[in-house]
């Protein structure tokens, strides 16, 4: 599962000063579940996914993924942990085949065991019909296709999704929204960042919402419309953001 306790990064810019990008987080996500992080572009949603991806180091407080420290043991957590940023950064030259197994190799599959994977997420995400033909012509749903493979080649326990579906088509979207649910059924770890509140409604357990750094909001669905007397995940987003948020910043 994903712990966070009183996780705070800070940034200092010679303008602007002390920056809190994540100012004392504290969270849980637990197997078989999908934690929905929502925030406004610059709120720290991002930077906190990155802090659980090990991509960053914590200025204080903590967090453990899979039972792993995310500073003291780092590797370790990177071995559990599939990370889809919202940047795909494919190399256009390589085959989404080509990719997948690069990225497996990485994570120390047998050959045997990467074709294994390919085929089965193949299968899982459609790959099929573009898995031999290099990157740089494919259209955005399929480079998405491919970024959630390769995140995904090594069969980790947790996952975190930074916006996975965005800019996609609707049956793209569809196809991978239908795939994240699929991962929460196998017992996966799932945090899942977006601003689609269609899909946080179709798929989140528990949302927390983050404004300025701080998690201003947290609950399941119905907790939350109880809260704000809202039944629209949009609305009580934007009251807890204007609302709350604003004292807790």
């Amino acid at each position: 599962m994903i712990e966070t306790r009183h996780l705070t990064k800070i940034f200092h810019d010679k303008k602007r000063g002390e920056i809190r990008a994540v100012d004392d987080v504290s969270f849980t996500c637990r197997p078989g579940q999908i934690y929905g992080l929502l925030g406004a572009n610059g709120a720290g949603k991002t930077t906190t996914l990155r802090l659980l991806a090990t991509l960053l180091r914590p200025t204080r407080g903590g967090a453990t993924v899979a039972g792993f420290d995310t500073v003291a043991e780092s590797e370790r957590v990177r071995a559990s942990v599939g990370f889809l940023a919202t940047s795909t950064a494919l190399y256009g030259r390589l085959t989404a085949r080509e990719t997948i197994a690069y990225f497996g190799r990485l994570n120390g599959l047998s050959a045997a065991a990467v074709a294994e994977r390919i085929a089965r997420l193949a299968d899982e995400l459609d790959l099929h019909e573009f898995l031999d033909r290099r990157v740089e012509k494919y259209s955005t749903g399929m480079k998405q296709k491919t970024s959630i493979a390769r995140t995904l080649v090594h069969d980790p326990a947790v996952l975190i999704f930074d916006e996975p579906t965005i800019g996609l088509d609707v049956m793209t979207a569809r196809n991978i929204v239908r795939f994240v649910r699929d991962c929460r059924t196998r017992g996966k770890t799932v945090i899942y960042s977006t601003h689609i509140m269609s899909e946080v409604e179709k798929l989140c357990d528990i949302v927390g919402i983050i404004h300025r750094g701080r998690l201003v909001a947290e609950g399941t669905l119905d907790e939350l419309r109880a809260r704000y007397g809202q039944p629209d995940m949009e609305e009580i987003f934007v009251r807890a953001v204007g609302g709350e948020g604003e004292e807790a910043a």
